[in-house]
């Protein structure tokens, strides 16, 4: 009775905890909750301990865990426990998931000979479902802390799978594989941050293929001739012995499937949701609109199928600025391979038919994609760019676009977009009131005309059509004011020299005044951007005259080099949003191209990305600078925020 009372007192506690999960769990990780936490945690396995250590319940454990087990003697053990012995094995099932040096197969080959193949598999599903269940609340409440605890040396490639849509498949074909204890699989579907009901669903499933052959095992050893049972038990061991002699060539195709599948969901071009396609659409716009006025203008009417459509960018809701024009031929839209790495801007943009490129390389799923687009009939639309304008002016294009434009040799629109830039700078917080954008959609070639055009004739008309500039634009439009009181705020990101003293990353801005912290320089931003207090009237011309002075310090030294300690992130594993941390290091930018010296998931590496395969750094304002290498981001996060143009205007001018 003592014995049962602690059980049962230990999985009330263990109840308890699960109830508080929802209540707990979902609040913020504090310190006072990992402690009674723990406390939960220590109390049940003490428990348990006493339990399996009190009386009879220990000599079934001697029986089970020698090495020379003898079947009848832990039958008889096991019968002389009662109903304690279901309770026993359901303990030590649950205990096996938790504690990964404890080996299931003889336990489960133990509950087949004492109970039967049903009864067997329904004690250790019991106690499989309690362990699983364990391990999402530690999960939850000590999260990535307990990844030491559960690293394996099994050669199975955990970070992608973690990013696979197949999750359910993959935990299945993990309980499958030889080498890889419950715990650890159930440490790997907890990390994938899914809700409890969907979590126990898949573990639980996952387990019942291996425990039934287990479990079998026992029952037909001691339910049919010893012939039969000693060649089945001698089938079975030959197989495992199979498994685990080829097991590194099992995981590398297992490894290879995941990551085949993987690059399958990720790569794909979108399909059409009509929920998030129409409904989606009209409330981005809807929400624009409040503070946006969103002018479009359509020279052409309905769009030829198949055919491309270029858009300059401006502003990162350019997407949604050109789709007003082309709502209703679905176009397909190609994005920044970073924004397909969170499963809920993933499905948002596969739903409007959108698919992943990584900027600036060669991108081999990508260029796939674009002409599968254009061979199914359908509208192909990018922004050519292919990154987010510095200062509101239009940059430069990949001279592969031009080459890809003449091999496709369909119709081709442009939609030039005015305005976008300053409701919305990629250095700015959040959207100006008062904005206004127009967009025009107009013809450039008609089907076949480029078949005859050098490449350098379509790079000047796509030049010509999609050039911009949102000073001149704004200088013709004297009624747009922007009612913001922050408008300057951020411009540091994209400022980096002084021009009084030419001091770096020594500006700061405050609602709508630049200063800088060395000469005290003061700069007041009016609510049209025009500059008082600074002799360049807009952030182009200063910015322009910034890459002067950086290109003349490239110039005169010969042995020029940009260095920085970074944070190197890579694209997430689905909880995180975009870019997890993968390690830190130092990066050095020069003549010869981007090193990174550090840490990489772990291990130190020597990356070396030479200038001929660099176009150019991307950089996120006062965040990093990166760079794709065929479909892997490497996100540099360097110690002063500031130098992130820096890395990127060194670049092109290194490149050119």
């Amino acid at each position: 009775m003592t014995c049962l009372f602690i059980f049962f007192f230990n999985i009330g506690a263990f109840y308890i905890l699960l109830c508080y999960n929802k209540f707990v769990m979902e609040k913020k990780k504090s310190f006072k909750w990992k402690v009674w936490g723990s406390i939960f945690f220590v109390l049940v396995l003490v428990g348990l301990a006493f339990f399996l250590f009190s009386g009879d319940n220990f000599l079934v454990l001697q029986e089970i865990f020698r090495i020379d087990a003898d079947p009848d003697k832990i039958k008889y053990a096991i019968s002389k426990l009662g109903i304690r012995a279901y309770i026993v094995i359901a303990v030590l099932a649950m205990l096996q998931v938790l504690l990964t040096f404890i080996p299931a197969e003889p336990l489960h080959v133990v509950a087949g000979m004492s109970f039967g193949l049903w009864k067997g598999m329904l004690v250790c599903f019991i106690g499989i479902l309690l362990g699983n269940t364990l391990i999402f609340l530690l999960n939850k409440l000590f999260g990535t802390k307990l990844k030491d605890y559960f690293a394996t040396n099994v050669e199975f490639d955990f970070d992608t799978a973690k990013t696979s849509n197949k999750i359910a498949l993959i935990v299945i074909i993990l309980y499958c594989l030889p080498a890889i204890p419950y715990g650890i699989i159930c440490f790997f579907a907890a990390s994938m941050g899914m809700k409890y009901s969907k979590y126990i669903l898949i573990t639980g499933v996952g387990s019942i293929p291996s425990l039934f052959l287990d479990v079998g095992l026992g029952h037909v050893t001691m339910s049919i001739s010893w012939i039969i049972s000693v060649s089945i038990f001698l089938v079975i061991v030959v197989l495992l012995i199979i498994m685990f002699k080829y097991k590194a060539k099992i995981f590398e195709k297992v490894n290879a499937y995941v990551r085949k599948t993987k690059e399958k969901e990720k790569n794909r071009v979108g399909r059409y949701n009509p929920f998030i396609y129409n409904v989606g659409e009209r409330i981005v716009l809807w929400w624009l609109s409040r503070k946006v006025k969103i002018k479009t203008k359509n020279n052409v009417g309905k769009l030829e199928r198949p055919s491309i459509v270029l858009c300059n960018h401006g502003s990162f809701f350019d997407f949604a600025f050109a789709n007003k024009i082309i709502f209703k031929e679905r176009v397909n839209f190609v994005v920044a391979r970073l924004y397909f790495n969170y499963k809920l801007t993933e499905k948002i943009l596969s739903g409007t038919g959108a698919f992943p490129k990584s900027m600036f390389t060669n991108d081999i799923s990508s260029v796939k994609n674009c002409l599968k687009v254009i061979k199914n009939g359908n509208v192909l639309a990018m922004m050519p760019e292919a990154r987010l304008s510095t200062v509101g002016v239009f940059e430069d294009v990949q001279p592969s676009t031009y080459s890809f434009l003449q091999k496709m040799n369909v119709p081709v629109y442009t939609i030039k977009i005015n305005g976008s830039y300053l409701a919305n700078p990629k250095w700015g917080k959040g959207l100006r009131k008062g904005a206004v954008v127009e967009a025009e959609l107009n013809e450039l070639f008609k089907a076949g005309e480029m078949k005859d055009l050098s490449l350098d004739q379509i790079k000047e008309k796509v030049e010509t059509a999609v050039d911009y500039n949102e000073w001149d634009w704004l200088t013709s439009r004297p009624e747009i004011q922007y009612k913001n009181k922050d408008l300057a705020e951020g411009i540091e990101n994209v400022l980096s020299i002084c021009p009084r003293c030419k001091a770096k990353y020594s500006l700061s801005t405050n609602k709508k005044f630049i200063t800088c912290e060395k000469c005290g320089l003061s700069v007041t931003m009016d609510n049209r951007y025009q500059l008082s207090g600074v002799e360049f009237k807009n952030i182009a011309e200063w910015y322009d005259w910034q890459i002067k002075q950086i290109a003349d310090e490239i110039k005169a030294d010969p042995n020029f080099r940009l260095e920085s300690k970074v944070e190197l992130r890579h694209l997430s594993h689905c909880k995180e949003p975009f870019t997890r941390h993968a390690g830190h290091g130092v990066c050095t930018l020069s003549r010869e191209g981007l090193r990174y010296v550090g840490t990489e998931d772990g291990k130190d590496i020597d990356k070396f990305f030479p200038i001929d395969s660099i176009y150019r750094l991307l950089f996120g304002a006062g965040e990093d600078f990166e760079i794709y290498e065929d479909q892997e981001l490497y996100y540099f996060v360097p110690d002063n925020k500031k130098s992130c143009v820096t890395w990127y205007i060194v670049s092109k001018i290194l490149k050119e």
